[in-house]
């Protein structure tokens, strides 16, 4: 958050890995690193669209993270 406490949290990211595998998925690999929780996360970016999270339930979670993932992966 911003020093004047209007900040958004942000997340930008390809819809694909250089794998070319999705990089929007239900859980982490065990082990992963996680640096925030979803309950901080507001929005989430990548090149199809912008997800609005903040708020929302698991499944309008879900339903608008699917809405912004590569096609191929939806």
């Amino acid at each position: 958050m911003s020093l004047d406490g209007h900040g958004r949290p942000i997340i930008t990211l390809n819809s694909l890995t250089s794998e070319g595998k999705s990089s929007i998925v239900p859980t982490l690999s065990p082990g992963s690193g996680v640096t925030c929780t979803r309950a901080h996360v507001h929005y989430v970016v990548t090149e199809y669209g912008i997800a609005y999270l903040f708020g929302k339930t698991l499944r309008q979670r879900a339903y608008e993270l699917i809405r912004i993932s590569h096609p191929n992966f939806r």
